[in-house]
């Protein structure tokens, strides 16, 4: 199976990409270590996070309705997380 590597914080020099794996790191959503693994491109972390910001933390259903289908997501397609 292949191996992603994160990517080292302190090797990162785009304050932006620094602010996505910061603030994940302090609110543990999205996932960290998802985050160090998307921070490999900066453009995959910059769309994943832009998207993730305007669909959970943003919007117009309740916090508990996301959490309620991101839930029934993974339990759908038995994901362990």
């Amino acid at each position: 199976m292949p191996h992603i590597p994160y990517v080292d914080p302190s090797a990162v020099t785009d304050p932006e990409i620094l602010g996505y794996l910061e603030r994940a790191r302090r609110e543990g959503t999205p996932r960290p270590e998802s985050q160090a693994i998307r921070a490999n491109n900066p453009s995959v972390i910059r769309a994943f996070s832009q998207a993730w910001e305007l669909t959970f933390r943003q919007g117009v259903c309740d916090h508990a309705i996301k959490e309620l289908c991101r839930v029934y997501v993974s339990k759908s397609i038995e994901c362990e997380y």
